[in-house]
């Protein structure tokens, strides 16, 4: 591995680009951005050496670390530009609609559709970290799709950075986040929303807030420039997660005001197995 370019300098480029500088001692990190900040930013951190408009011949792996509004025509002219030895992969959270636009690329076999399964509520290259990647889950998409002696570099990168790779469909992939991610975030930021319109009758509402909301609305600080992109690109899967999220609200309300205490604890045990499936270890 002797060449990296990025193009996208935050959280999550950034963080790949820290991670693989501690592995690959003799490895020259490149990158771009769109936002000078970043880019300042990034040159001042070391997570790259030098600013570049684009890969070179000599590189080895692209990586797509932009919103997902701008990864598809992102990553055709990125497959335009790189010679026969590069491999291009990308950090988007949504990948359907990726995949089919880059289906019929003549160079198709250079790209490697990616999600790794981390990040903060935190944004931009000061936000990155050398260990937010390590023992996090990667998931790869059409991986019998990509050239195989290119995906190995990606395969040495991983490894390296002790990624635990998991393998899915586009589709099914787009389907899952959009409950396990996507929702969250979404409800996140509509409860962090309920709360900011309440102060304007209860200044104090905040200084009564335990650990219990401060862990419900921490995602409500996350990236608009990010999420914004996200919830569109997978508006189908999101809408489907957020008719069944509403219903659900709707029926406990329902019991909520008709005093059926007994029907709101068999329905909060119901959901208490969820335990068995989300250990944290607490």
């Amino acid at each position: 591995m002797k060449k990296i370019h990025l193009i996208g300098l935050g959280l999550l480029g950034g963080s790949f680009a820290l991670a693989a500088k501690q592995k690959f001692s003799e490895l020259v990190l490149t990158g771009q951005d769109t936002n000078p900040q970043h880019l300042q930013d990034a040159l001042a951190l070391g997570i790259i050496s030098e600013e570049v408009s684009g890969p070179d011949a000599d590189t080895d792996l692209v990586i797509l670390a932009t919103p997902a509004n701008s990864l598809g025509d992102l990553l055709l002219k990125t497959l335009d530009q790189i010679g026969p030895n590069t491999l291009v992969f990308d950090l988007g959270s949504t990948k359907a609609k990726l995949c089919a636009m880059v289906a019929s690329h003549p160079k198709r076999s250079q790209y490697l559709a990616t999600h790794p399964i981390a990040g903060t509520e935190y944004s931009g290259p000061k936000a990155a970290s050398a260990t937010l990647l390590d023992r996090k889950v990667m998931i790869l998409c059409e991986l019998e799709k990509t050239d195989l002696h290119l995906k190995e570099k990606a395969y040495r990168l991983f490894d390296a950075l002790n990624l635990k790779l998991r393998f899915m469909n586009p589709e099914e992939h787009d389907r899952h986040l959009a409950y396990v991610s996507h929702l969250s975030h979404l409800t996140s930021f509509m409860l962090g929303k309920t709360v900011l319109q309440k102060m304007e009758d209860e200044k104090n509402i905040f200084d009564m807030a335990g650990s219990g909301f401060s862990s419900t609305v921490r995602l409500a600080k996350s990236s608009p420039d990010m999420w914004a992109p996200i919830f569109i690109e997978n508006k189908e899967n999101i809408l489907a997660s957020l008719d069944g999220y509403i219903a659900n609200l709707s029926a406990f309300r329902e019991k909520i005001a008709a005093g059926d205490g007994e029907g709101l604890k068999k329905e909060m045990e119901e959901i208490n197995t969820i335990r068995g499936i989300l250990d944290f270890g607490k």
